[in-house]
């Protein structure tokens, strides 16, 4: 009888010990997952960016009949190129720009509380903006610190930058190494999620570059009419900044402003006007158009990724949370609404064909 009873019992010890051990499998691939984000965010960074090699190289192939390692060269060597240039035509200009906000902010923030003086604001305004400027300061006093960090993360570039163009030279044998991974039932789901994926950073990418160019131009000569000190630099600053949702507008925004009121605060308030215009203008004509060409993600999950991100990854974070917030909402859409859950949906590659 007992025999029986140690019989029945074994069975139940099995499955505890099965469940344990796939219960510390979980975490043990969650906690490796946490510890090797940094270089799962690195792969990211070079897909996003060999998205864009491919994108150009596509172009060049069809345009010219070259072949697919020709075509790549030449994409690389283009859009490195014009981002050298740039920089190279308009370097020393920027780099006087950066050094005017640099020196002017201190006087911008001893303008401001004059005014709130003037305004009888009372003391708690101003030890808030003493404060600010203690922090401004100091961040600026340790510029050197951050470059050298920077320049430390020059390795990380270099490794982003060849795998990209690992990653764009046969794109095919990625995309079928990764759906390889998945059940054969479920490749063709896998499959066009991968494409959905690749066309809503293709149409991202896209649309930020004109927003870019846009907003950069639009600031910067809104400034400038204004006279408000170093408006090319602040207006390469917002251009830059529109990258992050909702919250670079607000960075780029503050020390337009703050370098504003050193003219007066009648300057001041109207670079305030003259960003909430150009967010106007990016918010209702080009936004439209990002998400036409990508994918329409809720601003609130916009937000609380880039916050999120943020927190978690610092600034690589806050840079990447657009891109990868787009390919995990696309492949939420694609694999969890339409294949398990069996629900109609219309994505940004879905959109585009339909228009063509």
């Amino acid at each position: 009888m007992a025999d029986n009873d140690t019989q029945r019992a074994t069975p139940g010890y099995g499955r505890v010990a099965a469940m344990t051990v796939m219960v510390l499998a979980i975490v043990g691939a969650a906690w490796l997952l946490v510890s090797m984000m940094r270089l799962v965010l690195l792969v990211f960074a070079a897909t996003t960016i060999a998205v864009l090699f491919s994108a150009v190289a596509n172009r060049i192939e069809r345009w010219t009949r070259l072949p697919r390692g020709l075509a790549l060269a030449l994409s690389v060597i283009l859009l490195l190129g014009t981002v050298i240039g740039i920089f190279y035509a308009f370097g020393a200009q920027l780099a006087q720009q950066f050094d005017t906000i640099q020196e002017q902010i201190p006087a911008a923030f001893q303008a401001v509380q004059r005014q709130l003086d003037s305004w009888g604001l009372g003391e708690p305004s101003r030890e808030l903006l003493t404060q600010g400027s203690s922090d401004l300061s100091t961040i600026m006093s340790r510029a050197g610190g951050y470059a050298l960090s920077i320049g430390s993360g020059l390795s990380d570039a270099v490794l982003v930058l060849v795998g990209a163009i690992f990653l764009a030279a046969d794109p095919e044998l990625y995309r079928r190494g990764l759906v390889t991974l998945v059940p054969p039932k479920a490749e063709g789901v896998a499959r066009k999620a991968v494409d959905d994926a690749a066309g809503g950073l293709r149409g991202w990418m896209k649309g930020e570059a004109v927003a870019i160019i846009v907003v950069a131009v639009l600031t910067g000569a809104g400034l400038s009419l204004l006279g408000v000190p170093a408006a090319i630099g602040l207006g390469l600053i917002a251009g830059l900044m529109d990258i992050v949702p909702f919250v670079g507008p607000i960075i780029a925004g503050v020390p337009a402003v703050l370098l504003a009121f050193t003219q007066s605060p009648s300057t001041a308030l109207w670079t305030i006007v003259l960003f909430l215009i150009v967010q106007q203008i990016q918010g209702n004509i080009l936004q439209p158009i990002v998400q036409k060409h990508a994918v329409d993600v809720p601003p609130a999950v916009l937000l609380f990724s880039v916050i999120g991100m943020g927190l978690l990854f610092g600034f690589i974070g806050v840079l990447l949370a657009a891109p990868l917030t787009i390919v995990v909402f696309v492949l939420v859409q694609r694999i969890y609404v339409q294949a398990l859950l069996g629900r109609d949906i219309t994505v940004a590659t879905d959109k585009v064909k339909e228009e063509e």
